[in-house]
């Protein structure tokens, strides 16, 4: 794109909240039809940036601002939205009760006659901005019948209906797995192609390399610098992101001598999964990857007790166990946490202190009451053993990055004291030096015996993190590979194949 003109161009953007200055002398540009990443941890400056933008933050004195080569004196964000500057948030802002239609046209408050909305034109509009995108759905469907990746869909067509020119995409695929992941990158490229610049915000650094044009880098709120995507590796953008080297490599080890903990026999659910059998020993990590409809997450619930499977025997420490509910679960010493860390894994307007032992509440009690002695012991404790960054225990839990977040998710579970500990998607939402983080806890805990399962669509996290992998397809346990005997790249082929 050399020699295009900027559609977006800053330059000298200084924030300061509270004496904390968020953005540090920050200049970002945008050429059209451009997809740009924008790179850095959680707390970088890029929300911060991204509100800039869009008018809902006030840069200091001095900041320069201009789209489609006019200078923009103060940003509003309805001079923002009239612009086409459009944020597609992660947590999407859409309406589940409406329908597909209403919710990508609801912002045009199409009237007809006597003042009532025209619903031919509101699904007229919705129809073309799906045409846009080549993608068809039921306009007339409830927007909480659809799966998390055609909400983002209807996200993106709802932007389009508002005539984007420049549209951000918060963690697009934080919670989609890699084929859905795989289908909206595509979509990605065909608002590329139509002119819109597109700017991408994630933490799947292949798929950043994969989609973007160039990468714009932020670290503790300045500016690092912008890079091509030529020649750039997921290993460098992680270096200029966080400042610290992160080697990978294969950590596979035998636990043929360990006892084993849990052993699964022939386990079905009918329609979900069919004739799984492991074993599993104690201090060993068992990874399971593969793709959507795999049964990972289905078999996941089913060793939890949430649902009771069709055939097939479940044994913990050699007695057999039949469990009617998570209750009994986590009795026989599993714990599970959940894939969905905001609305199952946590209560996001509760505490710290509350969400972390909201699982072992037994343990705390004294006389039936909880003991406010107790529990502050037990949240200190793994709050200093998880190197869980907080302010206060009793501050709510939204108030966390999504990386500290899920610390105290794991610190949860790790307060009953559990056996096995099974980490569906562990990573969804954060960023690449709080993954690093989580797996070396993971790491930590099993060198302290606890067996770990380990569920990622993700290869990589499972080939680096796991003594074995099992490549999980269409309900059934496919191979079981040895990291040390086997390359990233033919475990990657197989599971994509």
């Amino acid at each position: 794109m050399a020699g295009v003109s900027p559609l977006l161009s800053l330059k000298n953007i200084n924030v300061t909240f509270g004496g904390v200055r968020a953005l540090k002398g920050v200049s970002f540009e945008v050429n059209p039809g451009e997809v740009h990443c924008l790179a850095g941890e959680n707390g970088c400056g890029k929300s911060t940036l991204i509100k800039v933008i869009t008018g809902v933050y006030r840069p200091q004195l001095g900041a320069q601002f201009t789209f489609d080569g006019k200078l923009i004196a103060t940003m509003t964000p309805n001079l923002a939205q009239s612009l086409g500057i459009q944020v597609i948030w992660q947590d999407l802002a859409l309406f589940g009760e409406m329908s597909v239609a209403e919710n990508i046209s609801f912002q045009l408050a199409v009237k007809g006659k006597y003042g009532l909305v025209d619903k031919r034109a509101i699904e007229e509009a919705a129809r073309k901005a799906l045409a846009r995108l080549g993608v068809s759905l039921d306009l007339h469907l409830p927007l909480k019948e659809l799966p998390i990746a055609q909400r983002q869909i209807v996200a993106i067509a709802r932007a389009l209906v508002g005539e984007a020119r420049l549209v951000f995409m918060d963690e697009p695929t934080a919670s989609l797995t890699q084929s859905e992941a795989d289908y909206l990158i595509g979509i990605v490229r065909n608002l590329s192609d139509s002119g819109v610049a597109v700017v991408f915000v994630s933490h799947r650094l292949a798929e950043v390399l994969e989609i973007s044009h160039r990468i714009t880098v932020l670290r503790d709120g300045s500016m690092v610098g912008v890079y091509p995507v030529e020649g750039m590796t997921q290993s460098r953008v992680t270096e200029l992101m966080t400042g610290r080297n992160f080697d990978s490599a294969v950590i596979a080890a035998d636990h043929v001598d360990a006892p084993v903990v849990l052993s699964v026999r022939n386990l079905t659910r009918d329609g979900e999964f069919s004739n799984v059998s492991f074993d599993i020993r104690q201090g060993e990590t068992l990874g399971i990857t593969g793709l959507l409809g795999a049964g990972r997450t289905e078999l996941a619930l089913t060793l939890f007790g949430m649902r009771r499977p069709h055939s097939g025997e479940i044994i913990v420490e050699g007695q057999r166990v039949s469990f009617a509910s998570n209750r009994d679960a986590i009795r026989a010493g599993i714990a599970y946490l959940s894939e969905d860390r905001l609305s199952l894994g946590l209560n996001q307007p509760q505490s710290i202190a509350d969400n972390l032992v909201m699982a072992s509440l037994d343990r705390i009690l004294v006389g039936g009451l909880i003991s406010s002695r107790r529990k502050a012991e037990v949240v200190s404790r793994w709050i200093s053993e998880l190197a869980v960054k907080i302010g206060k225990p009793h501050d709510p839990i939204r108030t966390l990055s999504g990386g500290n977040q899920q610390r105290v998710a794991i610190a949860k579970w790790l307060a009953i004291g559990p056996k096995i500990l099974i980490l569906d998607a562990p990573t969804v939402g954060v960023d690449v030096g709080a993954r690093a983080g989580i797996f070396e806890i993971v790491r930590k805990l099993a060198a302290e015996g606890l067996s770990i399962v380990i569920i990622s669509d993700e290869p990589p996290e499972v080939y680096f993190n796991a003594d074995r992998v099992v490549h999980m397809a269409d309900g059934c346990f496919k191979s079981v590979y040895d990291p040390r005997q086997i390359s990233l790249t033919e475990l990657e082929s197989a599971v994509y194949a």
